[in-house]
């Protein structure tokens, strides 16, 4: 980010000191040095042009006038105008941010020039009066503050709490609204209805300020949120072994709401890693396990979309390894808690709560404080080892995976051609389809199969499950000449009878 340039401007005998004081607090505070490059006429090199034609040479490339005028006026040049009134002058033409600090003098000890200039000046802008040097920085300090926060470069309250700049309501996605809705209703005894107007169903969530959306507002419902906050994405990887090298086999970037940030990101992991289905010996539906529980994944990235810091140039990144899964958030712990305190019950510090809340509505957070507490649990009983977490520029989270999984790579399948030859084939399945194939039974619907392998992302199931299943002869349709029917339902075919046989005896 480019610093804002501080002209700062006083008669040259008179506030010298000041003037010095100033320039050296401002470049060397931790904040406003982050911001701000102060200039004094000190720092001009010598060189063959006029002092007064420089100094607003310098007022003409600064964003910010600061003015201190106290008793005198200064050199007057041939139509008895002094540099100081000149700077002024010229800073108010090209509408430059103008600060102006006076002197507490008495008026009958200042020249009748300087009060003709401090009057020009409290005519057209806002100033304060200082008695002494410490006066004059903590008012200046005051001063900058409030233009850091006016220009939201900085804030004091909760990044999404603060109007979206440039957004309007038109940039608001009324279907997610009604989805949110319905899901809330459904997850949280939400009290509104999906035909309540944007704004009231916003309004009733603290996502409205002024009648404007906020930054939470945008991430939860905005059409494209990404066009206000560019690094609100997720990065997905899958890499063969353990370390981040090429070649990466896959890579995605996720864009949109947080909702959809978080269902995109879970099922590219869950597409990834092993399946196993049990018996009817404890229920008549055959459970299906991951070989990590997506309630521990999903944990993992919802804590990361949720709490990271959205001022970041970062993006959330989400990488399966061999033998783990890495989910790193661009944010910082609060200060009130430590990676120990994680691990036990404890109360919540939402680094963005006008954004969890509805995520927690919506059922994507279960209870408040008790998100890792419950991930390391799902893991324990799943028999892996403790997730591990770490903060340092980035805070990650780390799920092991299982040992025997970590070494398995490719998959020998035999398969029965026809009832006279028995020949051994050796084919590369793919991770979904082996998945797919070891849940279906009998005859079952797309949306009874998405539910039974818990997928939310109904366009990468029919892309990476079905479609590729079909076009490698493991399932089949029950109405083949009308794909699009809404009875349409699919089955193993005699290969994937066979895979599944195996996948299940393996």
């Amino acid at each position: 980010m480019n610093k804002l340039k501080i002209f700062i401007s006083s008669v040259q005998s008179e506030f010298s000191s000041e003037r010095q004081m100033l320039f050296e607090y401002i470049s060397t505070d931790a904040l406003l040095g982050r911001f701000f490059e102060p200039f004094i006429f000190e720092m001009l090199p010598a060189k063959d042009v006029s002092a007064s034609m420089a100094y607003l040479e310098q007022v003409q490339r600064c964003d910010v006038y600061i003015g201190i005028l106290g008793r005198d006026y200064g050199s007057e040049n041939s139509k008895g105008l002094s540099p100081t009134e000149l700077e002024f002058d010229r800073a108010s033409e090209l509408h430059k941010i103008r600060l102006i600090f006076i002197s507490n003098h008495p008026e009958n000890l200042r020249h009748p020039k300087a009060k003709r200039l401090i009057q020009k000046a409290e005519n057209v802008v806002v100033r304060k009066k200082f008695n002494d040097a410490y006066e004059l920085k903590t008012a200046v300090y005051v001063a900058l503050v409030n233009l850091l926060e006016e220009k939201e470069l900085i804030r004091t309250a909760p990044f999404d709490a603060s109007v979206c700049k440039d957004a309007s309501m038109d940039d608001i996605d009324t279907e997610r609204i009604r989805w949110f809705v319905h899901t809330a209703q459904r997850k949280r005894g939400f009290p509104l209805s999906p035909d309540e107007e944007p704004e009231k169903i916003l309004t009733h969530l603290n996502l409205l300020k002024n009648g404007k959306p906020t930054n939470a507002s945008i991430l939860l419902f905005g059409k494209q949120p990404q066009r206000f906050f560019i690094s609100s994405e997720v990065r997905c990887a899958l890499f063969y072994g353990y370390e981040v090298e090429k070649p990466i086999p896959s890579y995605q970037v996720y864009k949109g709401d947080v909702f959809r940030l978080v269902d995109q990101a879970v099922d590219f992991v869950m597409t990834k890693i092993d399946v196993s289905v049990g018996d009817r010996s404890q229920s008549a539906d055959v459970p299906v396990n991951y070989e990590i529980p997506r309630s521990a994944i999903t944990e993992a990235i919802v804590n990361a979309v949720a709490h990271r810091d959205y001022t970041s140039n970062g993006s959330v990144q989400v990488m399966l390894f061999r033998n783990r899964l890495e989910v790193w958030n661009p944010g910082q712990l609060p200060f009130q808690l430590t990676i120990e305190k994680l691990r036990e019950a404890h109360a919540s510090f939402p680094a963005n709560p006008l954004l969890a809340e509805p995520m927690y509505l919506a059922g994507y957070i279960e209870r408040m404080g008790t998100g890792i507490p419950d991930m390391i649990k799902a893991c324990r009983q799943a028999g892996l080892k403790e997730p591990e977490f770490a903060q340092n520029e980035t805070f990650t989270s780390i799920i092991w995976r299982k040992e025997q999984v970590a070494e398995q790579v490719t998959l020998q399948v035999t398969l029965q051609v026809t009832q006279q030859v028995t020949q051994q084939v050796t084919q590369q399945v793919t991770q979904q389809v082996k998945n797919l194939v070891l849940i279906i039974e009998d005859e079952m619907t797309r949306d009874e199969l998405q539910e039974k392998l818990q997928l939310k992302d109904r366009e990468n199931f029919r892309k990476l499950y079905i479609l590729e299943a079909l076009e490698n002869g493991f399932i089949e349709m029950t109405k083949p000449d009308k794909p699009t029917s809404p009875e349409q339902k699919y089955r193993l075919t005699e290969k994937g009878k066979l895979l599944q046989k195996q996948l299940k005896t393996k």
